[in-house]
């Protein structure tokens, strides 16, 4: 069972929302709304989230990713469609049932951290907690373990305008890890920061990610960030979800022009890897002895590996048998590279 849904989803805002939904339904679109007064948030948006995955929600401002984040916790209420969580339907609970939701199950990181300056460090982690009920040296301890995941230790008794950006974005991470919940929402979380602490932060979140395993949907509007983070892609276009996979079908098979566009600037080497290019295996790249890749390997790397040898790269599986070649022509069409002059066969090291 996927951990979460969203079906048919839509939100409109102003007087006439449920028919501003028909109209949508009969075709009509955005423009024609708003010309009545109607705005179209969000328009038929379905997807499916399974657990342990990293869902990324991609689009420019104005696209309806935040509208559409807001409505996964019962923050907005949806104006057609469900959401399910764990097979719940979220869009029939009440009010109270639906806060009882958010306290244990579902933690937000939003995008301006969102901490207490009257409250230490360890008091903005553990505040989720306290929310709960939860008695004070248990939400300590939970909320020590979080910082201690987030490179926080020692900083639990400081101030909030003693930390960095970065470092109050971490604590505002610890704080919805410290509640254990089963889903965590990120709207923009790295977006007000630095380049250099974003990147730190992806790194942070892929490596807490590889050891807590938690279900995690990220909104931004950046798309490298988007085809680093994301295990599964959404790209989202005037409140529409225009196309959804991996990163590696969103590169290599864009499904309109708009994504086209929105892509010709992502650097591919980065993202896509050795299996995603390859040919099928040749005789010369599996019999000589020369260099050969994973399949998971960047194809920045590939590059390095493909300019001393004299033939396509064979590429291995996880047992290192040889499943694919990677031509040098085929590589630079994928990343655009010039072509330098390969070296001769030469015997490598076991």
């Amino acid at each position: 069972m996927s951990t979460l849904q969203a079906e048919h989803v839509y939100k409109v805002f102003g007087r006439r929302a449920d028919e501003g939904v028909r109209a949508l339904r009969d075709g009509a679109d955005r423009e024609e709304l708003r010309a009545d007064g109607t705005t179209a948030a969000v328009i038929d948006a379905s997807f499916s989230v399974e657990p342990g995955q990293i869902f990324v929600v991609m689009g420019l401002s104005g696209s309806g990713k935040s509208t559409l984040l807001r409505m996964l916790n019962g923050l907005l209420e949806p104006t057609a469609g469900r959401v399910l969580f764990d097979g719940q339907d979220l869009t029939a609970l009440g009010a109270g049932e639906m806060r009882r939701v958010r306290s244990t199950k579902i933690s937000m990181v939003f995008q301006h951290f969102a901490l207490f300056p009257h409250r230490d460090v360890l008091e903005n982690a553990a505040y989720g907690l306290e929310v709960q009920g939860v008695s004070r040296a248990e939400r300590e301890r939970r909320a020590g373990e979080a910082l201690e995941l987030c490179g926080l230790g020692g900083w639990e008794r400081s101030w909030p305008d003693e930390l960095s950006g970065g470092m109050q974005q971490r604590v505002g991470l610890a704080r919805a890890l410290a509640t254990d919940a089963d889903l965590l929402l990120m709207d923009e979380s790295f977006s007000a920061l630095d380049p250099l602490i974003r990147r730190d932060m992806q790194d942070q979140l892929l490596e807490l990610q590889r050891r807590l395993k938690k279900t995690i949907v990220f909104i931004t509007h950046d798309l490298n960030e988007a085809m680093r983070l994301g295990d599964r892609i959404a790209v989202m276009r005037d409140g529409r979800i225009v196309q959804q996979g991996t990163a590696e079908d969103i590169l290599t098979r864009p499904a309109d022009d708009y994504v086209a566009s929105f892509i010709q600037d992502v650097d591919r080497s980065r993202v896509l890897t050795a299996d995603a290019v390859m040919d099928e295996p040749t005789a010369d790249a599996d019999a000589c002895a020369c260099p050969t890749v994973p399949a998971d390997t960047p194809l920045a790397d590939l590059c390095a590996v493909s300019a001393r040898v004299p033939h396509p790269v064979a590429v291995t599986g996880a047992d290192g048998a040889v499943i694919g070649s990677v031509p040098q022509g085929r590589l630079i069409a994928f990343i655009g590279d010039e072509p330098r002059p390969p070296m001769a066969c030469v015997e490598v090291a076991a």
